[in-house]
């Protein structure tokens, strides 16, 4: 195997997180290879560039994937959904309640 890969930590763990929005940053890491300590500092570097936001649920966290947000660069004018979309992310739709009108 070589010894670098097509996409960075960042990309690696904006992927896992894609996957999984409920991993704590221990999971991440061990998903991508990285410690704990990376995770979150990526994890924090993600929301502060608008490609996540965490939400606390009790005392872990849940992330939601902001797809519409541009990857950015002079490369490309996709969104952040549309590759993740190659990389066979599902994007979750939320269902509004049916309103009963009398």
């Amino acid at each position: 195997m070589s010894d670098w890969s097509l996409f960075t930590s960042h990309g690696l763990v904006l992927v896992s997180v894609a996957k999984n929005p409920a991993q704590t940053a221990r999971e991440v890491g061990d998903n991508v290879g990285l410690t704990e300590r990376t995770a979150h500092k990526i994890i924090i570097d993600l929301e502060e560039a608008g490609y996540i936001t965490r939400i606390k649920v009790g005392r872990q966290n849940k992330y939601k994937i902001h797809p519409n947000v541009p990857i950015g660069g002079d490369v490309t004018d996709a969104s952040l959904g549309e590759l993740l979309a190659t990389l066979g992310w599902k994007r979750k739709i939320r269902r509004s309640k049916a309103v009963k009108i009398s």
